[in-house]
């Protein structure tokens, strides 16, 4: 898989939330390294699962539009004069 790669002001803000969730949840300070590192780790383990989510619930919506669109084309149809 091609790795995500962050915009640097939305990778440094993600850095700075799990600083915080260290120090809020774990009365622990970690550095901007060990978070970064533990950033870039979990996006590698779990990018994967979200962008697989992602297609799936885009495949969904494509399928549910196409079925709308089947019945408004369906709804168009004219009956036919048989002879």
């Amino acid at each position: 898989m091609i790795p995500i790669r962050l915009p640097k002001e939305n990778k440094d803000d993600l850095i700075a939330d799990l600083q915080q969730y260290f120090y809020d949840e774990r009365g622990e300070e970690i550095g901007s390294l060990a978070a970064e590192q533990l950033l870039d780790h979990m996006m590698q383990r779990l990018a994967p699962y979200a962008y697989n989510q992602g297609v799936q619930d885009a495949k969904a919506a494509v399928n549910e539009k196409l079925l709308q669109i089947e019945d408004e084309l369906y709804a168009l149809e004219r009956p036919a004069n048989r002879r």
